[in-house]
């Protein structure tokens, strides 16, 4: 240990000076705060962006089926939905996605009350 006078950080009894303390004091809360907000963070952002990947490709998979679903009603069922009955197949693949959208909608809902209960 060097003499305080020479200017050293440490005293001669080895503490530190105010100044330097006050920098390590920084220091650290900088460092826990980069740590406990920025690094979740960085999952979170993983986390979102594959959520939001995945539900894109999940909803324009469904929109293709149900157009498929559509053409089928349309167009392998002979004479059943031709003439004044063309519009039932709309409505049988609209009422279907009805049914998708409320189906995920409860899923999501009923996932949220159980976390917070």
């Amino acid at each position: 240990m060097t003499d305080s006078r020479s200017g050293s950080l440490t005293g001669s009894s080895g503490r530190q000076s105010v100044p330097q303390l006050v920098t390590d004091a920084w220091e650290t809360a900088v460092a826990y705060a980069k740590q406990e907000t920025l690094e979740p963070l960085k999952g979170l952002t993983r986390f979102v962006a594959f959520g939001a990947g995945g539900s894109l490709a999940l909803a324009v998979g469904l929109v293709v089926l149900l157009v498929a679903a559509l053409r089928v009603l349309q167009t392998d069922t002979g004479t059943v939905f031709k003439g004044a009955h063309s519009w039932l197949p709309y409505l049988i693949t609209s009422a279907t996605g009805l049914v998708l959208v409320v189906l995920t909608a409860g899923a999501i809902l009923s996932g949220r009350s159980r976390r917070k209960g």
